[in-house]
């Protein structure tokens, strides 16, 4: 198979920096053996520059800069692939430490930062940045809207299930990927964060309010489980019950609201009509359930502003 010239420019083009020991420098001789490889990673920009203009000595290496010294692996025609060679694939005997750092070369710097990548779950449960980063591909699926999903998915499969509820938040698995309006990245880092769960921001709240301003308040009167953290009546990932509750109201309330109140609703005793139903919310034989009573059911009919009231008399969270 001919590769194509213009894809990089044969090192004896360049300034020849002086080749370390144990590598030998250049792409050509990597070339010979893997034409497909190169001919996909030169589309790619990080290709662009390793193979037609690199800026440092480093990048000179090539392959080797990423790959480790390969003048055993060469000379022996791929028989021999000797530590610290790194192979970058599932089989490859090299540590997911040893991986993760030959990217942390280039990709820990001031430009690229990735300061919460060490003690970070994924670091410290052994996943590489090649898991999910495919260098050699020009069009990276973990890097698109469309495709992230996917990538997160092979591993967070009770999260993948959740998407696949009755609501859930626009992502490209639960749309179509043309009209997806948000992937995992918009809420978690994958690379490090100072929050709990990989989020972007240092709490639930701060993450929710990114794409849900309106909720943040302060409000006059505040709602104490929606100040303290979202997900005490949301579930982010996908629920059974809209929008994204943990559970349907009156059920998901009296979680918290236990008294008289929440029970003569739910049992009808405080409403026009008398108790046509048990304490459980179950119809007595031959009883007619008033309309006005069904509708109590639902706190949320009478507690609109659930969130936070700014209402001087919206204590209740009524208006």
């Amino acid at each position: 198979m001919a590769f194509v010239p213009a894809l990089f420019v044969p090192s004896s083009t360049l300034a020849q920096p002086q080749t370390p020991s144990g590598y030998v420098g250049g792409a050509e001789p990597c070339m010979r053996c893997h034409p497909k490889q190169f001919e996909a990673f030169a589309a790619t920009k990080m290709g662009a520059i390793f193979l037609k203009s690199p800026r440092n000595d480093k990048e000179a290496l090539a392959c080797e800069a990423c790959h480790g010294p390969a003048a055993a692996h060469v000379a022996s025609a791929g028989a021999q692939r000797l530590s610290p060679f790194i192979a970058f694939t599932k089989r490859d005997p090299a540590p997911a430490a040893q991986r993760s750092a030959a990217c942390l070369q280039c990709h820990e710097t001031s430009a690229l930062p990735r300061k919460n990548w060490t003690g970070s779950p994924h670091e410290s449960r052994g996943v590489a940045c090649s898991d999910c980063h495919s260098i050699h591909a020009p069009d990276q699926k973990v890097l698109s809207k469309a495709t992230q999903a996917e990538v997160c998915f092979a591993c967070h499969k009770a999260q993948r299930a959740q998407t696949r509820r009755l609501s859930t938040h626009p992502l490209a698995v639960t749309s179509l990927a043309s009209t997806a309006k948000m992937t995992c990245s918009d809420c978690h880092n994958p690379h490090g964060s100072t929050g709990p769960k990989l989020l972007i921001k240092n709490s639930v709240n701060e993450t929710c309010y990114t794409c849900h301003p309106e909720r943040r308040g302060p409000f006059l009167w505040e709602h104490a489980p929606v100040t303290d953290d979202c997900t005490n009546c949301h579930t982010p990932h996908g629920s059974a019950n809209a929008p994204l509750l943990k559970a349907r109201p009156p059920w998901l309330c009296q979680q918290c609201h236990s008294g008289d109140h929440g029970n003569q609703v739910n049992s009808g005793a405080n409403l026009a009509g008398g108790n046509v139903t048990t304490t459980n919310g179950m119809q007595q034989p031959g009883a007619a359930v008033p309309r006005v009573q069904m509708g109590g059911r639902a706190c949320l009919n009478c507690h609109v502003m659930i969130h936070g009231s700014n209402h001087p008399a919206g204590s209740k969270f009524h208006r």
